[in-house]
């Protein structure tokens, strides 16, 4: 009985010891660390590759290993960084990689299988207040699968209803269902949604864009004119996607003025 007591007490003590070593890592390294210097300065790297030199099983090593290889797109050093802290911290990292995958590496099919995959192990969850749906749909969006990304959105939203009620649905929610509604091209659905999108966000330069396009399509060429004109100039006030990684990367159907100006129907004399 002794004996095990003895082995019960030694098994803790080490498992205590185990712990707190990895805690003293991440407080020299990171907090002490890393996180002195900005992530593109090289001090932040090299006190990373220190703290896995002693104990490369931290995902959070790995997490913050990756990020300057995401913010400057060097998207292959992202991801392997990002494929070890999945290997030892899956639930924390499974879904954030197939976020990241879909905003910023625009590795769709990849994406999908990532954020199903969480879903699946781990249950309904959000990356930067939006639910893995939601970046599916998105993903379906990209590659043109235009009723899947409709049915993960709407299947979505309806539970976002159900759950919260309406109010709860977010801007980017409504738009990017007028958008799909834009490419099967039933622009009345897809104002509809984009109408929505701007009672959250009444000067909102890209659903304003789109609703334009819808005119457009339709060959109502001065209500078109009207609202993209009235679009642009939100756009240079800034009233776009404002998601925090928006600063990093374009979110997929963000207006790139540069090429959308040549839509605007001109005056005809």
């Amino acid at each position: 009985m002794r004996t095990l007591i003895l082995l019960f007490f030694l098994w803790g003590s080490f498992a205590s010891w185990g712990q707190s070593k990895q805690e003293k890592l991440i407080d020299q390294y990171l907090s002490q660390g890393a996180y002195r210097y900005h992530y593109t300065q090289q001090g932040w790297q090299d006190q990373i590759d220190l703290a896995l030199a002693q104990d490369s099983t931290l995902a959070i090593l790995w997490q913050n290993k990756a990020l300057p290889y995401w913010k400057t797109k060097k998207y292959d050093l992202a991801v392997a960084c990002y494929d070890q802290a999945v290997r030892y911290d899956r639930k924390s990292y499974l879904g954030r990689r197939g976020y990241l995958k879909c905003i910023f590496q625009r590795d769709y099919k990849s994406a999908i299988k990532d954020m199903q995959q969480a879903e699946q192990e781990f249950g309904y969850d959000y990356q930067n207040d939006h639910s893995y749906a939601f970046y599916i749909a998105l993903c379906y969006l990209q590659l043109n699968a235009f009723e899947e990304a409709k049915n993960t959105l709407e299947k979505d939203l309806n539970r976002t209803i159900q759950k919260h009620g309406e109010s709860w649905l977010h801007y980017l929610d409504l738009f990017y269902m007028g958008i799909i509604y834009y490419e099967l091209r039933e622009y009345t659905q897809a104002q509809y949604y984009l109408d929505k999108a701007l009672i959250e966000y009444p000067k909102f330069s890209d659903a304003q864009y789109y609703k334009g396009m819808c005119f457009l399509a339709q060959n109502n060429k001065t209500e078109a004119q009207n609202i993209i004109l009235k679009a642009q100039e939100n756009a240079k006030q800034g009233y776009t996607i404002n998601e925090d990684d928006a600063y990093y990367e374009s979110y997929p159907y963000q207006v790139n003025w540069h090429m959308a100006q040549w839509t605007i129907p001109q005056d005809t004399p």
